[in-house]
């Protein structure tokens, strides 16, 4: 049987403290969205990777604040710049934390086959009032 940490591991490659949710709330939300049996691996990267893997693997020459990489049918990446999360979060009328757990969520729909658009929107809403306005 597989278990969370088994299937779940965080990484952080900058010197900005994890969010705390990353290890309380990100799990069941992995989880909710993927599946149990899905392996993810999520890692807090800087400005400087993220421009690296945006402008390789997407063709944009600038950061993310989340990019989502499928690399098996049940494995995935995420990766979040948790300085671009900050920056961006008051664009998204969010605070800090609650905007990276959006993006988390947002990486895990893309992982699961989602595209941008209404469909996603609605989602990334009903999960974000299941996981962060109910915790």
């Amino acid at each position: 049987m597989n278990t969370d940490s088994d299937t779940f591991a965080i990484g952080n490659t900058t010197r900005t403290k994890t969010p705390p949710q990353a290890r309380s709330l990100f799990p069941d939300i992995k989880r909710d969205i993927l599946g149990a049996s899905y392996r993810l691996s999520l890692v807090f990267i800087g400005s400087t990777r993220s421009r690296n893997l945006n402008r390789t693997y997407c063709g944009k020459d600038k950061p993310g604040n989340v990019l989502s990489f499928p690399l098996e049918k049940n494995v995935g990446e995420i990766f979040i710049d948790l300085g671009k999360a900050r920056k961006d979060a008051h664009r998204f009328q969010k605070g800090y934390n609650e905007f990276v757990t959006y993006v988390f969520i947002h990486g895990c729909l893309h992982l699961k086959g989602m595209d941008h658009g209404d469909a996603m929107e609605r989602a990334e809403d009903r999960y974000m009032d299941k996981w962060w306005k109910r915790r």
